[in-house]
């Protein structure tokens, strides 16, 4: 890229040599800043790219960060002078907005000039809840030519989140810069020059492409074979997939005192604001439920008396949320990395310590290592976590406490799934009514607040056992359901609440269909119609007594299924819930397949060898033809579709002829680093490192070669791979290595983490994962048999 300018340097006019500025303008948001709601800034001009002037046609400026907005657009480098301004438009009103005060900016050659300066000013009415606004601005111009434009700036943009991090001054994520337009010219070949920039070594050359005699001879279906064994339960509903009572459905607690209902709100809608006084603290496993149950606390959340029935839960879920323990909310935006969220949380736990911010203990070796662990997770008794789910039914709680399951057992966290709903189902049956969830109930409200103690006890137990992090999925609806899952924790475990919150009609519709068809509580349901409005019955019930979560620590995920939403943290802090919270942000529900392919067989794969960067066998660079074929026909509708390879020639050449769609590069897919082994065969290892080819034979999950890496080594680097699979809304193709695979199947698959260096990830087969609401299949191609067999063993 070339000349990058700035605001202010108007004096000299750069030289592009008639080829194409990339031009990018941004608006900074500064410290203390306060910003209207619902309102983005816009760019209109004299060009048709910014709208000629036209508000309605003005061209929105993209979130790069929570603090940064951007647009950016390319135009030949002796361009007519662009003049322009920003404006700043509410997103529900197209046709209103604020133009910035002051005379035009004008862009000439890629520098700013004109116009008020380096300070983009707003006027704005009241109503946007801010008097004047005053933004930064900046601009920067690169030279772009029009191969590396096709090829790369669209997905760096658009596709790719890069994380930011070099090794050797390359980047991890970085972009193939073979032009798409050459390859579709110039697919029968190429260059040895092009093959030995993937390479210090000598490749052999790549013979002239013959594609038309090794393309797929039928259509794509005929390539598919069964997985191995049945990974993929589809058969099974995702609440019967969670942890099983571990003794018997019964508790000795007496029968509670009958009350009316189990929610301060429907208390108040009955007519009987009197609260119920408070019963004595005791977590002892064979106190009443109803002792725990606790609706009488004096700090409980007042809510509005006068309430019709007939009003949707929607009104609560959209009230702001009051702060808790002396501190504010914090609102987490869709497109936040990492670092962003780490500091928001950082913050937060540094005005939680009493006498400001306290520096890490002066310690050497493992007294350190203790002291970072404290930091990080708390005291020891708190280092068990409970996400304790909180949401009306049909908002895909299961869904999301299922995903991040699967998450944190993929990173090594121990890590389960309680689902109440199975319990209520093994201990009374799947045929409760919508009269069973009603708020003045007394049968109904005592046996679901017994399911849910029992449930909770067996978590905290088999946490006393050593597990880490237990995921508690109900509605937990009310605050005195809450209150009662906080006093049997009460020492034992810290408790994030995770609230889901969808007002998107449609999509509630859509999970209400899949209850009734996926549902035990529906499975002898002969009434279709029927079913669906017991289903609606039972959701107003659960409406009329909802209570957003305001208390204790949480995390609101708010309309995030659209990927407009937004999410709201409260009393967050520490690594793990901070991991958690990024993953969350970042995951939706758009179905889009991933497929995941090893490169074509390798001459070192024939050889039988470790590591190495060789190019591909003769077998190899016919698959590598095939799955260009494949993908072709596969992909052929989805243009926004992306091709990822590691940085290794052997799946740069496998990916060389799919032609058409973004390619990236990422070392994090580089395949495990054997270290001093890279080169030998499996045997050499035996007779030349005996002591080490038995460590690796006993445990090969945590076995790491000399210099060089392990599987969960290798888990670790991949997790920005995963979290940037979850957030891509097109397929993604994935042409990696086997370990890597194998680690990246494994996440998929829930696979445990022992079984991660022994899944099959054969040469020459295409592993096609679907992902959507409905969670997880999977399809499998094999384009070809291969006749090398000692690769099997490696890595």
């Amino acid at each position: 890229m070339g000349n990058s300018r700035s605001f202010g340097a108007s004096a000299n006019v750069p030289e592009h040599n008639g080829g194409q500025l990339f031009v990018s303008l941004k608006l900074h948001k500064t410290d203390g800043q306060p910003m209207p709601l619902n309102a983005v800034p816009h760019v209109t001009g004299s060009m048709p790219i910014v709208g000629l002037w036209d508000p309605v046609k003005a061209t929105a400026m993209e979130g790069e960060s929570s603090t940064v907005w951007e647009l950016s657009f390319v135009v030949p480098s002796d361009h007519d002078t662009l003049e322009f301004k920003f404006v700043l438009k509410p997103v529900d009103n197209e046709r209103e907005g604020v133009f910035e005060e002051g005379p035009n900016r004008i862009l000439k050659a890629g520098v700013m000039s004109g116009g008020p300066g380096p300070m983009a000013k707003f006027l704005l009415p009241r109503e946007y809840g801010v008097g004047t606004l005053e933004l930064p601005v900046s601009v920067a111009t690169d030279s772009v030519s029009p191969f590396a434009l096709a090829a790369s700036w669209r997905a760096l943009k658009k596709n790719i989140k890069p994380y930011g991090t070099r090794v050797l001054g390359i980047p991890d994520v970085s972009l193939d810069q073979i032009s798409e337009s050459r390859q579709y010219g110039l697919n029968a070949w190429i260059k040895k020059s092009d093959v030995q920039k993937f390479s210090s070594g000598n490749p052999s050359p790549i013979p002239p492409d013959h594609s038309a005699q090794h393309a797929l001879e039928l259509d794509i279906e005929h390539y598919e074979v069964p997985p191995p064994g049945s990974v993929f339960k589809h058969s099974v509903y995702a609440a019967d997939a969670t942890e099983f009572p571990r003794g018997n459905l019964e508790r000795s607690a007496a029968v509670p005192v009958p009350f009316y209902g189990e929610s301060l709100k429907y208390k108040r809608r009955q007519g009987n604001p009197t609260p119920l006084s408070k019963k004595e603290n005791n977590t002892d496993r064979s106190v009443s439920v109803k002792d725990l149950v606790a609706l009488g606390d004096s700090d409980a959340v007042p809510v509005q008396a006068a309430v019709s029935e007939g009003e949707s839960a929607s009104r609560d879920l959209k009230t702001s949320s009051k702060a808790v323990g002396g501190h504010s909310p914090r609102l987490i935006e869709i497109g936040s990395d990492m670092s962003q969220i780490e500091s928001q949380l950082n913050d937060y736990a540094e005005t939680e310590e009493s006498g400001g911010s306290k520096s890490m203990p002066e310690a050497a070796g493992a007294v350190a290592a203790a002291a970072v662990a404290d930091r990080l997770l708390g005291a020891k008794e708190r280092r068990q976590l409970a996400i304790v789910l909180v949401g009306l039914p049909a908002r895909g709680k299961t869904f999301t406490a299922a995903k991040l399951t699967r998450y944190l057992r993929w990173l090594g966290h121990d890590t389960k799934h309680f689902n109440v709903g199975k319990y209520r189902r093994l201990q009374l049956g799947c045929n409760q009514s919508a009269d069973f969830f009603r708020g003045d109930n007394q049968e109904g409200i005592d046996a679901r607040n017994e399911v849910a103690a029992l449930a909770m006890e067996d978590m905290l137990a088999w946490m006393e056992e050593g597990g880490q992090v237990g995921v508690f999925d109900a509605t937990n609806s009310t605050n005195a359901r809450r209150k009662m899952l906080m006093k049997l924790a009460e020492g034992k475990c810290k408790i994030i609440f995770l609230e889901t919150i969808c007002n998107d009609r449609a999509m509630i519709n859509t999970n209400i269909e899949l209850k009734i068809q996926q549902s035990p509580d529906y499975a002898d349901a002969t009434d279709h119609e029927a079913a669906l409005q017991d289903f609606k019955a039972r959701l107003s019930n659960y409406e009329k007594m909802y209570e957003p979560v305001t208390e204790g620590s949480y995390i609101k995920m708010i309309d995030m299924v659209s990927g407009r939403g937004k999410m709201e943290v409260n009393s967050i802090s520490g690594y793990l819930p901070g991991r958690i919270v990024f993953f969350l942000l970042n995951t939706h529900i758009t179905p889009r397949p991933i497929l995941l392919t090893r490169h074509g067989e390798s001459q070192d794969n024939v050889r039988g060898r470790l590591g190495g960067d060789p190019p591909l066998s003769e077998a190899g660079e016919k698959y590598a033809l095939k799955l260009a074929d494949f993908v072709h026909k596969r992909l052929k509708n989805e243009r926004t579709a992306s091709i990822w390879t590691s940085t290794l020639q052997r799946t740069l050449l496998t990916a060389r002829h799919i032609s058409g769609f973004p390619k990236v590069q990422w070392r994090a897919l580089d395949e495990i680093n054997s270290g001093v082994c890279d080169g030998m065969s499996y045997l050499e290892v035996k007779e030349t490192m005996p002591e080490e080819y038995l460590a690796r034979e006993q445990d090969k999950l945590r076995y790491r070669y000399p210099r060089g890496e392990s599987y969960l080594d290798v888990i670790q680097r991949l997790e920005p791979v995963i979290i940037e699979l979850e957030r891509q809304r097109s397929p993604v193709v994935v042409i990696a290595h086997q370990a890597v695979l194998r680690s990246l199947y494994a996440y998929f698959s829930d696979k445990p983490l022992k079984e991660v260096p022994h899944i099959e990830m054969p040469l020459h087969t295409i592993i096609e994962i679907q992902m959507g609401v409905t969670g997880i299949q999977e399809k499998r191609y094999k384009l070809m048999e291969t006749q090398s067999t000692k690769y099997a063993e490696f890595p």
